[in-house]
């Protein structure tokens, strides 16, 4: 699951937090879902994240929509 090995990797989450961003991240993919969209859904969810978006459904809300530039 991209959203754990990317969390894994940042090594400065919590077990609960993995869980939030895995659960979050869940209800975000699509079964049909190339690995390219997979990983961008899991970087913005991540940056929503570390934004300071710590709710479960303003993070599910906020990560369906494409990051800002």
């Amino acid at each position: 699951m991209p959203i754990l090995e990317r969390a894994r990797e940042a090594g400065v989450f919590s077990s609960s937090e993995v869980a939030l961003l895995g659960r979050v991240f869940d209800k975000l993919k699509v079964e049909q879902q190339s690995l390219e969209r997979r990983e961008a859904l899991a970087s913005r969810l991540l940056a929503n994240y570390l934004a300071g978006i710590r709710d479960e459904a303003e993070l599910l809300s906020v990560s369906k929509l494409p990051l800002g530039r």
